[in-house]
């Protein structure tokens, strides 16, 4: 194939983040490395696969159609790659995964007791993050897998498998606040009240929300405030009644409570190894009934 796979990466990176500066981001290049790249892989196919006569690049009809093939030739290099690992039975040392508050504590002691007795001697550490920080310790080398509540976008490097449970969320509230008793509660009334709300430490837009906000990196920091009396929040209904002291009441909201999506998550660069796909595997076939009510 004469085609490198770095150049195909790098195509496929740029292609989904908009610009050459965000891919060598994600990849850890530099930007003039990217752009050789994509155009030495433009002079081997003879085409012209982005129009830069903007301020960002846009792909053109003939890179949108090169766009296709090049992730399939990348995710059948990457499973061939995963093969010739577990086939050489290059087991990694450590395994760190990067886990969201919407995944039930419950749902790791079967998982983690299966793992503790297939590799008893890999070292292993799970990390509470959400989402851009989550895709953030894939992509510097600092978690091999990630659970992650499905973003709408995910960067070129990160690859995804789509979990069976589907977690409930709710809006909750002190239930000595006065809308706690309510029959109905509208998001209007709600403005009225500080929110508690999700502020990862990499999505810089969230800082941007006016009003009566109190922000927290993680959900179980967000369920002490609301438990504290400090305002409302959105929350996963397994770590309320897990985790809570009986003292937030679920409010009546139109629209809610609503069910989410969850992946697993790992990068296309750096994959992990034999007990990290292993790992992955067993997530992606949990059944939805195995993990209990609630979830």
């Amino acid at each position: 194939m004469r085609y490198s796979p770095e150049a195909l990466n790098a195509f496929v990176q740029t292609a989904g983040s908009g610009s050459f500066s965000a891919a060598a981001r994600a990849l850890g290049k530099s930007q003039s490395t990217i752009s050789t790249a994509i155009a030495n892989l433009e002079i081997d196919l003879g085409l012209l696969l982005f129009d830069r006569s903007g301020r960002k690049p846009r792909l053109t009809d003939a890179g949108q159609r090169v766009l296709a093939q090049a992730q399939e030739i990348l995710q059948a290099a990457q499973r061939l790659d995963e093969l010739a690992l577990r086939l050489a039975d290059h087991v990694e040392p450590r395994l760190s995964m990067a886990t969201s508050d919407f995944w039930q504590a419950d749902h790791h002691e079967l998982l983690l007791r299966r793992f503790s007795e297939r590799y008893p001697d890999i070292e292993f550490e799970c990390m509470i993050a959400e989402d851009e920080d989550v895709l953030a310790l894939l992509q510097q080398g600092r978690a091999h897998l990630g659970i992650i509540r499905s973003q709408a976008q995910l960067p070129g490097d990160i690859a995804m498998s789509r979990l069976q449970i589907k977690p409930e969320i709710a809006v909750w509230l002190h239930q000595s606040h006065p809308l706690a008793n309510q029959p109905q509660v509208t998001m209007d009334q709600l403005k009225t009240v500080r929110q508690l709300r999700l502020n990862t430490w990499l999505d810089n837009s969230r800082q941007q929300v006016a009003g009566r906000v109190w922000s927290a990196p993680s959900y179980l920091l967000l369920l002490e405030m609301a438990e504290q009396g400090f305002g409302w929040a959105i929350l996963p209904r397994w770590l309320v009644q897990q985790f809570g002291h009986h003292v937030l009441r679920e409010l009546p909201v139109p629209g809610w409570p609503q069910q989410i999506t969850v992946d697993a998550v790992w990068s296309r660069v750096a994959p992990p190894g034999p007990a990290g796909q292993w790992m992955r595997d067993q997530l992606c076939a949990q059944r939805a009934e195995e993990t209990g009510p609630g979830s």
